[in-house]
């Protein structure tokens, strides 16, 4: 053939070629599956029989890779329009589409030319062409990087996505939805705006590249930014192909909140995938994540109409100069609307004033009454107590006129309930299992193991004893299970210190009152061993009291303040500022709440195992004593020979006794001031390396400590 007719021939195959056809004279390779989805998506390699003149050759050559790019990105955009790949991929083909439909008119104007234009050769194809082989060639490379993020370029072995784990799959059965899938590595959503925004950064310093990606990212982020607007504005996720940033659990619902302990609905219901958040809401992601929680508590309690139409106010594309503003002013009403909600619809702070009467004891009238009319029954074993009867007694002595209780418009939602574990045991258990972090903020350890519940199997109901409290739906989310487990310890604590100074009490009644104790023995001995006993009696009394006080007035009360001046303060102040600043929100109010509760447990000891273990061995040595005291009241009795007379006039003295009792009351002196001496110590050393409020306590107890000679008019209530 001559020149002209290899030109000829050539420009004719080359237009079947840039639609994605074999030409006569131009050829796909061997290794071209077109029947494989693999390797259409990776696009087809030509070439050219041998023959053609070396000029025309390399011209040819250099055109084949638009025609290769055609059919790639051709077939990318037909995979990539299937269901599963979201509706991001698809407005992303849909921009293709266009531009492929481009590429096909501009095919056919060049079909004319060549009909009809007799100049028309290959170097004027070749010039046409140029601007749209760029335009392909971007296509493709944004094809192929999205391709490879699917991982549909590699082998079958590796489409499996760690991060998509067995949760999800159970998630897609619960929805009724197909589980097949779930598990796959699929680039959709924010990933693939994520791969466009990039690689427009990387092209920046090309025009027709920039504009190309721009027109691309502003179509593609069409669906996403309707899915955000409905997040942000109405607290819905609108995600059935789960592309959007905020991935939904619709399994965990706000019901879940009256029975478990992980506040799962408030931190699992809606949480963010954090490999498919565009980069141009990584500045906003927690505020976009929070704006759509906070809309959901308020539509849910009917607190706000949130169904008003926001089209014409909101941007519908990333390139739109309202964006940030979008998400920040959203965010802003969000959480004014749920801080309204909680401070003054739900009444929030009288709330956590009837929680502090209830769990701190703070007015504590109805408490001594309730444990007075009890008693009889919380001195059995905690099995065998009739919570029933507690529960009514309780509801009589909240109804008291002139109590505290009864002006309280909550008091319906306590209840009594016993906990089969001691104190100490659970404590223990948390600490160890490391359900408290290392501040003390975090119960992640509702119930404690097998293994300490069968340590505390005879525990009495005092030390079972606990209440329970009903917090409706949205309180609910700042007084969670979690939360309120951290009222129960406090509870738990300040009632075993209660309990325990009652007992030290009425062992100085009994010291008071008993003949045995009153009477002034010519043995001096006896008299030496009666004043023993009582200076330890005043020590520990001493002990428990001032333990009491420092949790009470020196912990609690101050630490009360101070979370109460912050939520007067959220109430006092507007939440928006000027501008849409957000002054004051719902989570930094959750977590003032969290940090207050959890400083509280520290500063009480009642987060660090050593102490925790010392300071339940000094109350244990105090609580045997205390018990101990109407048997010592009896062999005193036997040991004092004045005493040791029988009505018909014959002696029961026992001189040895007096040696048992003196050896009794050394063990318990000796375990007191030692362990007392051990938390000390602790003490001392942790106010210096950890928590400086020790130092009050250590000067407290110290009284208790050097106490050992002290007379019995220093005695409290003596």
């Amino acid at each position: 053939m001559t020149l002209d007719a290899q030109e000829a021939a050539i420009i004719q195959d080359l237009l079947f070629i840039f639609m994605g056809f074999e030409g006569q004279y131009v050829r796909y390779t061997d290794a071209y599956q077109p029947l494989e989805e693999k390797s259409r998506l990776a696009g087809p390699q030509f070439r050219v029989l041998p023959g053609l003149d070396p000029s025309l050759r390399d011209l040819t050559i250099s055109m084949l890779r638009m025609a290769t790019h055609y059919a790639a990105v051709e077939a990318f955009v037909e995979v990539q329009s299937r269901e599963e790949f979201g509706a991001v991929n698809h407005a992303l083909c849909a921009a293709m589409r266009k531009l492929l439909k481009d590429y096909l008119i501009l095919i056919a104007q060049l079909e004319h030319q060549m009909l009809t234009n007799q100049s028309f050769t290959l170097h004027v194809l070749n010039l046409h062409t140029k601007p749209t082989s760029h335009m392909m060639f971007q296509l493709y490379s944004l094809a192929h990087e999205i391709l490879k993020e699917n991982s549909m370029l590699e082998d079958d072995d590796d489409d499996l996505d760690e991060s998509d784990d067995f949760e999800n799959i159970l998630e897609s059965l619960r929805e009724g939805r197909d589980a097949g899938n779930v598990g796959r590595k699929v680039c959709k959503g924010g990933s693939v705006l994520r791969l466009i925004t990039k690689r427009l950064a990387t092209m920046s310093g090309d025009p027709a590249a920039r504009t190309l990606l721009t027109t691309l990212l502003r179509e593609s982020s069409r669906p996403y930014m309707a899915m955000l607007n409905e997040w942000l504005h109405h607290g819905n996720v609108r995600d059935p192909h789960s592309e959007f940033l905020i991935k939904e659990q619709k399994s965990i619902r706000r019901e879940g909140l009256e029975q478990d302990y992980t506040d799962e609905y408030w931190e699992k219901r809606y949480t963010i995938r954090l490999e498919d958040v565009p980069p141009q809401l990584e500045s906003v992601k927690d505020k976009v994540l929070l704006a759509g929680k906070y809309l959901n508590v308020v539509r849910e309690c009917g607190g706000v109409d949130v169904s008003r139409d926001m089209d014409d106010q909101v941007p519908h594309t990333f390139d739109d100069v309202r964006f940030l503003d979008n998400a920040n002013s959203a965010y802003a009403f969000a959480n004014s609307s749920l801080l309204t909600l909680l401070l003054t619809t739900h009444a929030l702070p009288a709330r956590l004033r009837s929680l502090k009467h209830y769990f701190f004891l703070d007015r504590s009238d109805f408490f001594s009454y309730f444990l007075e009319l009890g008693h009889s029954e919380l001195k059995k074993p905690a099995k065998s107590v009739n919570i029933g009867k507690l529960q009514s007694l309780l509801d009589i002595v909240l109804r008291q006129p002139g109590s505290v209780a009864a002006e309280d418009p909550f008091k319906e939602d306590v209840k009594v309930v016993m906990n089969e574990v001691g104190l100490t045991g659970w404590l223990m258990q948390v600490v160890n299992v490391k359900g408290l972090d290392a501040d003390g903020g975090s119960i992640t350890s509702y119930t404690p193991a097998a293994s300490v519940i069968g340590d505390d199997k005879d525990i009495s109901g005092f030390d079972a004893l606990t209440f329970d409290y009903a917090v409706p739906f949205p309180l609910s989310l700042v007084v969670s299970r979690v939360t309120l487990t951290r009222y129960q310890l406090l509870f738990r604590y300040i009632l075993s210190l209660r309990h325990l100074e009652q007992l030290l009490v009425s062992s100085w009644i009994d010291h008071s009152k008993v003949t045995s104790w009153r009477h002034k023995s010519s043995d001096r001995r006896i008299e030496d061993w009666k004043r023993r006993a009582w200076c330890l009696r005043s020590r520990m009394l001493c002990f428990v009291q001032q333990l009491l006080y420092f949790c009470t007035n020196e912990v609690i009360e101050p630490n009360w303040t101070a979370f109460m001046t912050r939520l007067s303060e959220a109430e006092a102040l507007e939440s928006v500022a000027e501008g849409g600043k957000v002054k004051r929100t719902v989570d930094e109010l959750m977590q003032d709440h969290v940090d207050f509760l959890a400083t509280c447990l520290k500063e009480c000891m009642l987060t660090n195992s050593k102490l925790l273990r010392i300071n339940s061995k000094v109350m244990a040595t105090c609580t045997m004593f205390a018990n101990y005291t109407a048997s010592l009241s009896r062999n005193l009795a036997v040991s004092d020979p004045d005493l040791a007379k029988t009505e018909a006039g014959k002696t029961e003295h026992d001189p040895h006794r007096l040696e048992k009792l003196d050896d009794n009351l050394k063990r318990f002196e000796d375990n007191f001031t030692r362990h007392l001496k051990i938390l000390l110590d602790a003490l001392n050393y942790l106010a210096a390396t950890e928590t400086v409020v020790f130092l009050g306590l250590c000067a407290r107890l110290s009284m208790a400590n050097e106490g050992i000679s002290a007379p019995p008019s220093s005695v409290p209530y003596g």
